[in-house]
């Protein structure tokens, strides 16, 4: 079975601590509504003004609720990153695994990917914001929550590629280091013009990438 762990800016979702029952249904739909909240709360005022105040008061909730469900504003944060992340790689998983050619599971990593952030621009918009706004010590919070997991899985497809003699010789790191760095700069693009035309955004940069693995002229 494939490693499907990470082939996003992956995160393990963990929604409670070793030896803790798990959430009722109740609390679980509490907490996602919760969640949904603090995503449009970040992705319409920004991750400095997106108080555990202001989300409670989306939510209409007090912040007593919040602190219940989380362990404080690091914590939900968390797990609207975790969200987002396991949404993206629900639509992009069943594409790439649908391919039967790496050449075919690069293409559609990329176009699931902006695929994704075409169809979800609220909560693309706050995991941008969140990566942009909460890194301790100017650490980029990208890297925090698996942008190297992401490289790895992207890695794994273009060693694939090698091995089948679809891909060319070359250094898989810096090739798939290249490919999420095109794609993780697509947000600010969207952002900045709604009208981008993602899906051929998408295209002509599946594109470049298969020419360049392929090492077709």
């Amino acid at each position: 079975m494939a490693d499907r762990s990470c082939y996003y800016l992956a995160v393990r979702s963990e929604n409670e601590p070793d030896g803790q029952r798990p959430p009722s249904f109740i609390e679980a739909a509490r907490r996602a509504q919760i969640v949904q909240c603090a995503i449009d709360t970040i992705a319409e005022l920004g991750y400095g003004r997106a108080s555990l105040a202001r989300i409670a008061g989306r939510a209409g909730v007090s912040k007593g609720v919040i602190s219940y469900h989380f362990a404080g504003k690091d914590d939900l944060i968390e797990q609207v990153a975790a969200s987002v992340l396991e949404a993206a790689r629900a639509e992009m998983i069943p594409a790439i695994e649908a391919e039967p050619t790496a050449r075919g599971k690069l293409r559609a990593y990329i176009e699931s990917n902006l695929g994704f952030m075409r169809t979800h621009e609220r909560a693309v918009r706050a995991l941008v914001e969140i990566a942009s706004g909460s890194a301790p010590e100017g650490v980029p919070t990208l890297d925090l929550i698996g942008r190297e997991d992401a490289v790895a899985a992207l890695q794994r497809i273009l060693r694939l590629g090698q091995q089948s003699g679809e891909f060319e010789d070359f250094s898989t790191r810096v090739m798939a280091v290249s490919i999420r760095s095109a794609i993780d700069a697509v947000p600010a693009q969207l952002m900045a013009d709604p009208d981008l035309n993602v899906e051929g955004y998408a295209r002509e940069l599946a594109d470049l990438f298969d020419r360049a693995s392929a090492g077709r002229a």
